[in-house]
């Protein structure tokens, strides 16, 4: 089933495995295509060198990308000590190249270990980041020199995977001893990779840039649960559906959950929020923090929208409605 013939997809998330050399946006564009609707979106850019987790909204799903957005990413990562790019990327000019060999563990852990943990991070010149209303990318890309102020963010584990790898390159008709580490990354949202790589190059008097990045999961999404574009093209071109994750079990498998009554449930559809007691309001925060509640309705499946938990911990608080399906 092809071309006119084929169905609108249905709302719901689409985990898509990144290949290298595409962005974010081309992405969206080939789903968009696939998907035969223009309401689609993505959770989490990727730089276009990266590959893996790339979290695609397709319909009403569209309005759960934001709190994707903001959750942790997994990476496996590949950083070469000893040469810089204008991108802290492959996908950058060098622009140094003072080597490295004989590298310990001791000193590499030294530099590494600083970057654990809630940290103030300079994200890379050559990113996202709006300043002035303008990209950073497209400033630096015009000589631009472009001043990003540090963000917090957390990294919650930064580790060497395998044994260091020396090797000698010549990009400059020189040869030049290079080491190339494999890192395993858990962070926060805003974290970027190619910033820790260009920070741990820094601090051992190297330089360093990144390789290799590959996203893992992101939330309680993984590779498991992905297809590349090539896979998602065959199966539509055989016609069948696309690999969806339901709106009902994406919400389920986000959030923690609240289920209502019949009443409750028809009040709810209209924007009103379920009333708790404070010590359900205290349990339901336990699991929920300061994100949504999915609000399930009376058959414990199906998904009606997202609350939220407001006003202090241990004191008189209420559920607020922030999303009707």
């Amino acid at each position: 089933m092809t071309g006119s013939e084929a169905p609108r997809t249905p709302s719901g998330l689409l985990v898509v495995d990144k290949d290298a050399g595409l962005t974010s946006h081309d992405v969206v564009a080939r789903v968009r295509r696939l998907a035969r609707t223009r309401r689609v979106g993505h959770a989490g850019t990727l730089d276009p060198m990266a590959t893996g987790v790339l979290v695609v909204g397709i319909d009403r799903a569209t309005r759960l990308l934001r709190w994707l957005t903001a959750d942790s990413k997994t990476y496996e990562a590949t950083m070469r000590l000893g040469q810089t790019t204008s991108t802290d990327d492959a996908d950058g000019e060098t622009v140094g190249l003072r080597g490295c060999s004989g590298l310990s563990d001791e000193a590499l852990e030294a530099a590494i270990a600083p970057l654990r943990g809630d940290i103030w991070q300079i994200p890379s010149a050559v990113s996202a980041i709006k300043i002035g209303g303008r990209r950073a990318y497209a400033l630096a890309r015009e000589g631009v020199e472009v001043d990003i102020p540090a963000r917090p963010v957390r990294v919650g584990r930064l580790d060497v995977v395998g044994v260091p790898r020396e090797q000698t390159i010549a990009p400059e008709a020189r040869p030049v001893p290079v080491t190339d580490v494999d890192l395993h990354v858990e962070c926060s949202s805003g974290t970027y990779v190619r910033a820790l790589a260009r920070d741990i190059g820094s601090a051992l008097g190297t330089g360093a840039h990144l390789t290799r990045l590959r996203r893992t999961e992101v939330g309680s999404f993984t590779l498991s649960d992905a297809e590349t574009l090539a896979e998602l093209t065959a199966r539509v071109e055989r016609g069948e559906a696309l690999p969806l994750i339901g709106l009902d079990t994406a919400v389920r498998a986000m959030f923690p959950d609240l289920v209502l009554d019949e009443d409750e449930a028809i009040r709810f559809s209209h924007g009103q929020a379920p009333r708790r007691d404070p010590a359900a309001l205290e349990a339901l925060r336990g699991s929920a923090g300061e994100g949504p509640v999915g609000v399930l309705a009376p058959d414990g499946a199906t998904v009606l929208g997202l609350a939220r938990i407001e006003g202090p911990e241990g004191g008189a608080g209420a559920l607020r409605t922030v999303l009707v399906f």
